[in-house]
């Protein structure tokens, strides 16, 4: 498919006919990159996209382990020292 680059305000763009961007999966915001011979537009996934389904999924099948079943690391048993709080730290 053949396109022309358009002027947009001081930037140049293309249009891209809707049932490509449909095809492609590309929504509101897409990544862009250089690659060889031209330029790659991708759909923008979201960072962390799909955690908590995976989260509880985990928990569902009992692989989530929580942060007090790790074993101690060198700096819980000899670096970290406990101080009560005083009034001047809160």
């Amino acid at each position: 498919m053949d396109a022309r680059i358009v002027p947009i305000g001081n930037s140049r763009g293309v249009r891209l006919p809707k049932p490509l961007i449909e095809e492609a999966g590309l929504g509101e915001r897409v990544s862009l990159r250089i690659v060889e011979g031209g330029v790659l537009i991708e759909p923008r996934s979201e960072a962390r996209a799909g955690w908590a389904e995976a989260a509880r999924l985990a928990r569902e099948r009992g692989d989530d382990i929580g942060v007090e079943s790790w074993p101690p690391t060198r700096f819980d048993t000899d670096e970290w020292e406990w101080e009560p709080a005083t009034d001047d730290a809160r």
